[in-house]
């Protein structure tokens, strides 16, 4: 298997050695005996391909590569520590499940929102269910299916596994034309929207004074009748993109004004 260049924690991947089954044996084999430090590194050096390919389940979830790269080494490590020769295992098939249930355990207790412990543990069971399934096969299993499984209810594993997603920012750019970024917040609608609305609230009534009637006109659409960019620009007929900036011209009038 060819393997292009990606430097991760500062290391060419590229360049990593792998071992033969044979090799990592006789590696443990000196470290239990020895406790050689120079064959414990040679042991993990070895192995880190392994972990690349373990992390590469976890991508996606807005957490750092480097820092799932380091995780994943930390339960390489503990793996190399609570190997048991005596046992008829390959240490591949041993060290895996190690590394991925350090990673989840540092997803789990470092996610972004506090979910309580009941859920994070459902979602933990649900999660490896589904890797389980998964390889058994050979596709994704549903929610019911891993409810099954599990024997929680399908509603709950949902929930579990929902809860356990990264949070989106309001303002992660979700489309980009000609460098004017559209956000996650310019497509959200507000159906409350009326009088009391945030410029009624803070009498702007002499800042909008400053603004050209179609600069005032998308920012009601906007902000009174609580239409998205997308919407006030079929409406008005213009582009997004014209509507996100003359938008962003008129606050940033206001804002000089005030």
């Amino acid at each position: 298997m060819a393997y292009q260049k990606v430097v991760i924690a500062g290391m060419d991947t590229s360049r990593l050695t792998v071992l033969s089954e044979a090799e990592k044996m006789a590696l443990l084999r000196e470290i239990r005996d020895t406790g050689s430090e120079a064959a414990r590194e040679k042991l993990i050096l070895g192995n880190l391909r392994l972990v690349l390919s373990v992390i590469q389940r976890f991508t996606g979830r807005g957490e750092d590569i480097d820092d799932l790269f380091q995780i994943g080494v930390i339960g390489l490590m503990k793996a190399i520590g609570n190997f048991d020769l005596t046992k008829d295992v390959r240490f591949s098939t041993y060290c895996v499940p190690m590394i991925a249930g350090e990673l989840r355990r540092h997803l789990r207790d470092h996610h972004a929102v506090r979910v309580s412990r009941s859920l994070r543990d459902l979602a933990y069971k649900a999660m490896q269910a589904k890797e389980r399934l998964t390889t058994e096969n050979g596709r994704e299993p549903t929610a019911e299916q891993i409810a099954q499984e599990i024997g929680a209810a399908r509603e709950d594993v949902i929930l579990a596994l929902e809860s356990m997603a990264e949070p989106v920012s309001l303002y992660e750019p979700i489309y980009s034309d000609s460098g004017d970024p559209l956000y996650l917040i310019d497509q959200i609608s507000d159906p409350a929207g009326t009088d009391s609305s945030w410029m009624s609230e803070l009498a702007l009534k002499d800042a909008l004074r400053s603004l050209s009637d179609r600069e005032k006109n998308i920012l009601r659409r906007r902000f009174w009748d609580g239409k998205t960019q997308v919407e006030v620009a079929e409406e008005i007929g213009i582009s997004q993109a014209q509507v996100s900036r003359l938008e962003k011209g008129a606050i940033a009038k206001i804002k000089e004004q005030l």
